[in-house]
């Protein structure tokens, strides 16, 4: 068995760490941290399949229904279970934040940092067959491989996804139920109106979605733009709709009743909670890590986004709803210090207690009702978790 790599850090990075408040020795620990993997339900039956079929047997995450740890060596994106879309690759912490949301049939529920997908697709799964689900990223191509897993999974029939920046989307959820609109085949330019969604879309259709595409790319982006669609399930509330209504945005006061049942702020960050992601850097060079770690200026621009993030998140939240807010960064400024700022500006936030993880492998964060995970605490990749509510004003 080969050791693990003990590579040392740059002193930068470990000066970054101590001032931190982090123990170095995690990116050693991440040698043997294992991967995880979620099954999809329904197919609990074939674990022994599975198990043959990859040459490795599958634990199970006792306190995270339906995930399943193996080796870290073990791939899996080869096998027949995974092409099939029997199992998903997904961390358990991150597995874990989605948990927070409670997600129940009949939810709406927004991903305002949808990509790569893995935790879009088991909100989906967590959803059933009511509500809906919507997904947003500021990455064209980053949500086109969100698109892929869904129809991959065959989750995607609830859901809707959207090219946007995160900090201003204004769509609310569409709270009616499809299946009464009539289901067509393509999209009708005469009177604007969504049929169901197809990949293969009429060569005159996919002209005009590249020159949109080619105007905006030469155009500044404004407010009032709208976002893309670039798929929408039978059953996601699209089907039937005109463009004027799909794109008809809500007023503060209307989003207190008719906002989303649940939000996930999953913000973009330094990754340095991804140990894996961090490795990397031995191949791509420590200066990479310089710039896009630790340079202040990026830093700073990160946390302004984030914050923005949550503000933006928490605006299309109903009353009464649930937001999580998490990063893969183990640093306070990303993480207890964004959430400090917010709550200082918002009155009708309020940080709620995470009452599964008495059970969980982790450990609160610096303010009092905060995850974290990281792993020589939890054997998974590091990850910050809050919850919060929206009280009436």
């Amino acid at each position: 068995m080969e050791e693990p790599s003990k590579s040392p850090l740059p002193e930068a990075f470990l000066s970054f760490l101590q001032a931190n408040g982090i123990d170095p020795s995690i990116y050693i620990a991440s040698d043997s941290t294992p991967r995880y993997l979620r099954l999809k339900p329904g197919s609990e039956a074939e674990i022994e399949g599975i198990e043959a079929e990859i040459k490795c047997k599958l634990e199970k995450v006792n306190w995270l229904p339906g995930f399943y740890s193996l080796p870290p060596d073990i791939l899996i994106a080869n096998s027949k279970s995974y092409l099939d879309g029997k199992i998903y690759g997904i961390d358990a912490a991150s597995g874990a934040a989605v948990s927070v949301l409670n997600i129940s049939p009949g939810d709406h529920v927004l991903d305002l940092c949808a990509a790569p997908g893995a935790k879009l697709c088991m909100m989906l799964d967590l959803l059933g067959d009511s509500g809906s689900v919507t997904g947003v990223d500021v990455a064209r191509h980053r949500l086109a491989a969100c698109r892929t897993m869904l129809q991959k999974y065959s989750l995607g029939d609830r859901c809707r996804l959207f090219v946007a920046d995160g900090t201003t989307f204004s769509l609310a959820p569409l709270r009616v139920d499809s299946r009464s609109r009539s289901c067509e085949s393509s999209f009708e330019e005469k009177d604007e109106r969504f049929r169901e969604w197809t990949s293969r879309r009429p060569w005159k259709e996919r002209k005009r979605a590249a020159k949109a595409r080619e105007t905006m790319s030469l155009q500044s982006v404004t407010m009032s733009e709208n976002p893309e669609l670039i798929f929408y399930g039978r059953h996601s509330g699209v089907v039937g709709l005109s463009k004027n209504k799909l794109y008809k945005t809500v007023s503060d006061l209307e989003v207190s009743s008719c906002g989303y049942d649940k939000v996930l702020v999953d913000a973009e960050c330094t990754h340095d909670g991804s140990v894996k992601h961090i490795q990397k850097f031995e191949n791509w060079g420590w200066t990479t890590l310089q710039r896009r770690v630790l340079d202040a200026v990026r830093t700073d621009s990160l946390t302004l986004l984030q914050l923005k993030l949550l503000r933006n998140g928490f605006r299309l939240l109903k009353v009464g709803g649930l937001l999580v807010y998490s990063t893969c960064s183990l640093t306070v400024a990303q993480n207890e210090d964004i959430v400090e700022q917010f709550l200082k500006e918002n009155t009708s936030a309020e940080l709620q207690e995470i009452n599964e993880a008495e059970e969980w492998p982790c450990k609160s964060g610096r303010i009092p009702k905060t995850l974290r995970f990281d792993p020589l605490t939890s054997q998974t990749s590091g990850l910050f978790v809050a919850k919060f509510t929206k009280l009436a004003a």
